[in-house]
């Protein structure tokens, strides 16, 4: 590994980590509302023109003014990779973290390159700075995810891990040569190592962020296709697809599936006296009551216009009813205000399930339709059960 060239392998890593930048920079400026691209191009810029900066320090200790803006920039940029991978991950940023490492970073280098230079304390405690940048990027990133993003979190987080594991080695490294002997482009078998395990790393990085992108990007196109967008639950399609796979499922098991259909009563009149945008506010009102008391194996969907259904799966039409009186008690309690007037609404509720209606989801959506039309018949604002029709 000694014949490896360093300046050589720090010119095309630079020149490569700048022109991801401007690829990370441009994917940023087509990524809709994604965040941490924009941070993640300035970490790439900031890395390259660092590696370009070291590459003029030809003996040690160096120009002082080089050797602390190049590891100050390096500083800066793993601040701004932690910070965009918050970002991308929609949780707050955690610059105080970033900025107490780069700080550190700036401090001993100012002081060890410029008052009192001393190479190898320098390069010492930049090594354990920057690997606890790198473990805790690598932190953010390892963690439980669902599929496909998991590949793309787990990938970048294991370069991350590298990079880190890598100043940890560098750093004993370090510590066990002659003082005095230690530079950038010495003799030593860890130099080149190094350089070349980081430079690999950093290209790996970039591939990730542009995976994690990718992957997000197809993620929010799979939601836009199986939500509604005005109340964010499932749209018909979707709830058919889940349909049939828990058919499949319980025609082996003989388990029992029930289904819920809500209707808003009146619909037509409210959006007839307050207009469509107050129709669509008593929808997700009505989205938000059903989403806190659905379990997290039951399904829920927008059937069409004001029609809701949901799937539950190992219920009974009695389990059934018990979850529809509790909605359309909460719904009927709650209340709209529309321009200084109150406006309330009710639900009516028909329930099926498949001991009665047969396993079959249209079957089981016709029945349960039945019950809901009988509700209305009856008065509105009630949950009928489909086995009660016969009588």
């Amino acid at each position: 590994m000694k014949t490896l060239d360093i300046r050589t392998m720090m010119v095309m890593v630079s020149v490569l980590t700048l022109l991801f930048s401007g690829l990370l920079a441009l994917a940023g400026l087509h990524a809709g509302n994604i965040r941490g691209m924009r941070q993640w191009a300035l970490a790439s810029m900031c890395i390259s023109l660092s590696m370009g900066l070291a590459y003029t320090q030809q003996t040690p200790p160096g120009n002082g003014w080089v050797v602390l803006c190049g590891a100050t920039l390096v500083a800066i940029g793993m601040g701004l990779q932690l910070n965009g991978i918050k970002a991308f991950k929609e949780e707050r940023s955690n610059w105080r973290l970033s900025s107490v490492l780069i700080g550190l970073v700036f401090v001993q280098s100012f002081w060890f390159s410029i008052i009192d230079p001393d190479v190898q304390v320098r390069a010492i405690v930049n090594s354990l700075a920057f690997a606890a940048m790198n473990a805790f990027c690598a932190r953010a990133l390892l963690v439980r995810i669902e599929s496909p993003l998991r590949t793309a979190y787990w990938f970048t987080g294991a370069a991350f891990t590298v990079q880190a594991i890598m100043f940890l080695i560098r750093t004993a490294m370090v510590l066990s040569v002659p003082a005095g002997t230690y530079g950038i482009y010495a003799h030593l078998a860890i130099n080149p190592v190094s350089f070349f395990i980081v430079s690999i790393t950093q290209l790996c990085l970039t591939f990730g962020f542009v995976l994690m992108l990718n992957y997000r990007l197809a993620t929010d196109l799979h939601k836009l296709a199986s939500r509604d967008a005005l109340t964010g639950a499932l749209n018909r399609r979707s709830l058919e697809t889940e349909a049939a796979c828990i058919e499949t499922r319980y025609l082996r098991t003989g388990d029992t599936l029930a289904v819920m259909l809500l209707d808003v009563d009146h619909f037509k009149s409210i959006n007839d006296a307050y207009g469509h945008p107050v129709g669509d506010v008593v929808l997700q009102k009505l989205t938000a009551v059903i989403q806190d008391a659905v379990r997290t194996c039951d399904c829920f969907a927008r059937y069409g216009g004001e029609e809701f259904c949901l799937l539950l799966p190992s219920t009974t039409e009695e389990q059934a009813q018990v979850m529809a009186e509790r909605l359309r008690r909460a719904y009927a309690a709650m209340t709209i205000e529309v321009g200084g007037n109150i406006l309330r609404s009710t639900i009516s509720i028909g329930v099926a399930d498949s001991t009665r209606a047969g396993l079959a989801f249209p079957g089981l959506v016709a029945a349960a339709d039945q019950a809901m039309y009988r509700a209305k018949q009856d008065g509105r604002n009630r949950v009928v059960r489909y086995s009660e029709l016969a009588g």
